[in-house]
C-alpha cells in the first residue's frame, strides 16, 4: 500500500515503534490492540497498516532490533586480553546497557511466547549468538585455569539471568548507583565461577 502525500515516515515510524514498545511492555502484547497503539500516536487505525503489516510484526522487529543493537555494542567493544578482565567487562557491558532499556528487556524476555515459530526461531538465533559470546568467555577461562564452572552452558544462561535480573528491581534515584550494582554484580559473578586472578 503506497504511502500518503505528505506523510512523515520518518518520524510517524519510529513514534509507532515507540508507542508499541511502551504499550507491550506496561500490558503486555496479548492485551494491546492495533487500535491503541494508534490511539497513542494519534492516528487512525488503518494508518498504523501504512508501516507495518500486523502487530506480530511489531513485536518481532522490536525484538530483532533490541537483540541485533546488543549484539553490535559488545560486538563494538574493544575486547580485555584475559578471560577473567572480560568476564568482568561482559558484566558491566550487560548491566549497564540493560539498566538503559527497561522496556526492551522486558519485552525481549518476557514475550518470547507470542511470537509465530518462525519469529521465534529467528530471535533464538540472535540470542544465542550473544549467549555463546559469553559461553567462550567461561571456556576460555577454564582452558587458562582461572575459571571453574562444572558446565559452561548452565553457566552461561545462569549468569545472563542474574545479571539481566537487574531490571527488575533497580529503580533510578535509588539506594545504589549504577556503579555500585555493576560492582556487587561483579563481586557475585567471580565467587560464581571461582574466577582467580
Amino acid at each position: 500500500m503506497a504511502r500518503k502525500s505528505g506523510s512523515h515516515s520518518q518520524i510517524t515510524g519510529p513514534r509507532i515503534r515507540q508507542a508499541a514498545l511502551r504499550l507491550f511492555a506496561r500490558h503486555g502484547y496479548a492485551a494491546v490492540s492495533m487500535r491503541q497503539i494508534a490511539q497513542e500516536v494519534g492516528v487512525q487505525a488503518g494508518a498504523l497498516y501504512l508501516y507495518t503489516s500486523d502487530k506480530q510484526s511489531l513485536l518481532f522487529d522490536l525484538m530483532h532490533d533490541h537483540l541485533t543493537d546488543l549484539l553490535a555494542a559488545w560486538d563494538a567493544q574493544e575486547k580485555q586480553a584475559d578471560a577473567v578482565a572480560r568476564l568482568e567487562q561482559f558484566t558491566r557491558f550487560h548491566i549497564l546497557y540493560h539498566l538503559d532499556r527497561p522496556d526492551e528487556v522486558f519485552i525481549a524476555y518476557m514475550e518470547l511466547r507470542n511470537l509465530t515459530p518462525d519469529n521465534f526461531a529467528s530471535i533464538e538465533r540472535l540470542r544465542r549468538r550473544y549467549e555463546d559470546a559469553l559461553e567462550e568467555i567461561l571456556r576460555n577461562g577454564q582452558a587458562e585455569g582461572t575459571l571453574s564452572v562444572p558446565d559452561s552452558r548452565i553457566a552461561t544462561l545462569a549468569l545472563i539471568a542474574m545479571l539481566t535480573g537487574v531490571n527488575t528491581w533497580y529503580r533510578q534515584g535509588g539506594r545504589l548507583s549504577p556503579d555500585e550494582v555493576v560492582q556487587t554484580y561483579w563481586e557475585m559473578v567471580r565467587n560464581t565461577v571461582g574466577a582467580r586472578g
